[in-house]
């Protein structure tokens, strides 16, 4: 199963859920992120944050949604964060989607350590809603239902 996470710039919050995703993911689960308007460089707070939860920052890449329709994912992820008015990026693919909104931490300001206190928390988040995801039966599970757990863990 692929799964491909979603946001503007593809440059933070969907690098983060894609490495995340890869450093916990089972065999068989795989995981890459895009951007509908890729900044073409990776957020270095982000990277940061990654090495310091010991996560792999290997391949990580802002890439735009064309990359993935030689090899469309399974699972279209967004994560832009429509409560602050975010555009979220279109995947058009026969895909499942789901909206998993995070709030943008290369956004936080104040004292060096709020802003990392903001990554944190932020990869904290998807830590949670990628445990969840983890724990689903997805061999046994309807398309329906798939969808109905998607729609679920992003509101956690």
């Amino acid at each position: 199963m692929k799964v491909l996470f979603m946001c503007t710039h593809n440059s933070c919050r969907s690098i983060l859920c894609e490495a995340m995703f890869n450093h916990l993911a089972p065999q068989g689960l795989e995981a890459g992120s895009s951007g509908s308007f890729p900044s073409g460089r990776v957020n270095v707070r982000a990277l940061q944050t990654l090495a310091a939860a010991g996560i792999s920052t290997a391949n990580l890449s802002s890439k735009a949604s064309d990359t993935f329709q030689d090899a469309p994912p399974d699972i279209v992820i967004t994560v832009c964060d429509r409560a602050a008015g975010e555009a979220c990026p279109v995947f058009f693919g026969p895909a499942l989607k789901a909206h998993w909104g995070l709030v943008d931490p290369s956004e936080a300001t104040g004292s060096e350590a709020d802003i990392t206190a903001a990554f944190e928390t932020t990869l904290a988040k998807i830590r949670q809603r990628l445990s969840a995801f983890f724990a689903l039966p997805l061999k046994t599970m309807s398309t329906d239902q798939l969808q109905a757990e998607l729609n679920r863990i992003g509101t956690l």
